[in-house]
């Protein structure tokens, strides 16, 4: 095991092309680091990079004390599961688990014992004789970490792979990963575009936009403190509502009269925006204090939650996290208030968090 460190790496495309730029990461020994953001973001390349798969066209990648930058990807001692499986189609699941340590020329009795231990871990004891296209989506998913276990890396990287799989697979390999990693204490790297599977399974997360890293931090504080607008807007479902607001009288005051909590040391000479999350507004009966005037454009009841979105008289309506049982019918009059707590605001020109 080992921690992987990532210094000031650069990819450049022969068409001039930047898909990674000046990207600094470092991943704790056992950690499960998840690497997130929109498509083209850079986060498979990066993970390319480290895996030996994509060369670097500058930085360092170093895993404990050994730096990477020349090592082909075989002597990485890093182990990697892909978006598609890429099982052998003509082999048996036991054979699929064993050919990695057959090909380092391992003794026999080794294979068999290490193919046993990961079939046991990934519950794949009965599925051994049988071939990839006798194997569900889970069950393939199942035998390709199964095949990164055998090999005992340093480190796994995982490039989204739960993609492929229904809502409910996913919801149970999430599940099964995050027990592994456990278990195994192994470092591990997880790329996704999903802020489920980030949210559900990183000790950290790091959000990657064009190519750059905007914020690295825990879950709960990412979702609390967004440090640009951009975390801001792609973390959460639904997103923070981004309110344009200024300091008056001891207050933030948005367009449509609704007023927030100031956070302290801020700034009075800028443009501002406040994020705020939709569980932190609350939709009320006409005439509640503190509420400014509003109007339900629609709502999406999901079962455990309601999410309205309210017109307040401001420049964009914004969405309302409510329980069940607070309803209201489309184009009902209601009140908007902010349900207490500080929101972090942004600069509107730098777009970074201020306060």
């Amino acid at each position: 095991m080992a921690g992987i460190e990532v210094s000031a790496l650069h990819k450049r495309y022969p068409d001039g092309t930047v898909a990674v730029d000046r990207v600094d990461l470092s991943i704790g020994d056992g950690e499960l680091f998840v690497m997130l953001g929109p498509s083209g973001c850079g986060k498979t390349t990066t993970l390319r990079a480290i895996a030996g798969l994509e060369r670097q066209t500058s930085g360092d990648i170093h895993i404990g004390d050994t730096l990477l930058n020349d090592l082909e990807p075989a002597e990485r001692d890093i182990a990697m599961v892909f978006q598609f499986y890429a099982l052998y189609p003509h082999l048996r699941t036991r054979d699929n688990l064993a050919f990695p340590l057959r090909a380092e020329g391992l003794p026999a009795a080794e294979v068999r014992e290490r193919v046993d231990e990961a079939a046991r871990m990934m519950k794949l004891e009965k599925l051994l004789d049988r071939r990839p296209n006798r194997l569900s989506g889970g069950e393939q998913q199942r035998v390709a970490l199964a095949r990164a276990l055998v090999r005992r890396p340093r480190a796994f990287l995982m490039d989204e792979p739960l993609t492929n799989l229904d809502a409910e697979l996913r919801a149970d390999m999430r599940t099964e990963i995050k027990h592994l990693q456990a278990e195994l204490g192994t470092t591990m790297v997880y790329v996704t575009h999903d802020q489920v599977e980030a949210m559900s399974l990183g000790h950290r997360i790091a959000i990657l936009n064009q190519g750059r890293v905007e914020q690295v931090g825990t879950p709960l504080e990412v979702y609390q403190r967004p440090a640009s607008l951009f975390c801001a807007g792609f973390i959460g479902s639904p997103p923070m509502n981004l309110l344009e607001v200024e300091v008056a009288d001891g207050a933030l005051r948005a367009p449509g009269g609704l007023t927030l909590t100031p956070p302290p040391g801020l700034p009075r000479d800028r443009q501002l925006v406040a994020g705020v999350r939709p569980e932190a507004l609350e939709v009320t009966q006409p005439g509640a204090e503190g509420a400014v005037p509003a109007r339900i454009v629609s709502a999406e009841a999901l079962g455990d939650e309601i999410i309205y979105v309210v017109d307040h008289g401001g420049e964009r309506d914004v969405r309302v996290r409510m329980p069940p049982t607070v309803r209201f019918g489309e184009d009902a009059p209601v009140g908007l208030r902010h349900a207490g707590g500080t929101p972090p605001v942004y600069d509107t020109t730098t777009e970074e968090l201020v306060a």
